[in-house]
């Protein structure tokens, strides 16, 4: 092999760690992130509060892709991303609203 094959190699290795890294990171962030919205079910459940809150809804959006911008993530896939996990928490809410906050 030669020298910029295995230096290549070894820069790819780095990015694959920090990459493996990342993604235990954003696993067990989600997870932190679902146990809060979880508690937030329950207790809208509790005092029958609605599952879906479009005002807070929106104004994360716009939160994140802010952030998407300064972080040099394309806000498009910020928003897709959140709309995603923001679809999840609801399905979660009213889960509990129909078992009673059980």
């Amino acid at each position: 092999m030669t020298d910029d094959v295995t230096r290549a190699q070894t820069i790819l290795a780095g990015h694959r760690d920090s990459i493996d890294r990342l993604d235990a990171i954003l696993v067990y962030t989600l997870g932190e992130r679902f146990k809060h919205t979880q508690a937030v079910g329950k207790l809208k459940a509790e005092h029958d509060l609605p599952p879906s809150d479009p005002t807070r809804e929106a104004a994360q959006i716009a939160r994140l892709e802010d952030l998407a911008i300064r972080a040099d993530l394309d806000p498009e896939f910020a928003k897709k991303f959140l709309n995603f996990i923001i679809q999840e928490v609801i399905q979660h809410h009213q889960e509990h609203q129909d078992t009673g906050a059980a």
